[in-house]
């Protein structure tokens, strides 16, 4: 089992939505906001026990990269969006634009 962190749970964030080929994004308020997968999910595609990951949305919470909305689920914030399409742009770009499509991920990054 990997030592889990805050950088391997965006990291899974982002390969669950590009295995799912889907990217769920709002714009609200000049914000980016991406939606991340559940807590269960990312303990299933890691290969952990949910309660493993738990402590970690907390120290996301804490630090302001993913808040939780009611009926909506976890969202980034404009923070968390920053990092999420950094690591996108870094190490899925290709696999990011053939979901997004080109001028919607160069969008992206010009916002972030």
């Amino acid at each position: 089992m990997a030592a889990l962190s805050v950088d391997l749970l965006f990291d899974a964030a982002v390969r669950i939505q590009l295995l799912e080929r889907s990217i769920t994004i709002a714009f609200a308020d000049n914000t980016i906001r991406m939606k991340f997968p559940t807590t269960r999910r990312l303990a299933e595609f890691l290969d952990v026990p949910h309660y493993y990951v738990l402590p970690y949305f907390a120290m996301m919470e804490e630090e302001e990269l993913v808040t939780r909305a009611e009926r909506v689920g976890i969202l980034t914030t404009a923070k968390g969006s920053r990092k999420m399409i950094e690591l996108m742009k870094e190490k899925y770009r290709k696999e990011t634009g053939e979901i997004l499509g080109k001028e919607v991920f160069d969008d992206l990054l010009r916002r972030c």
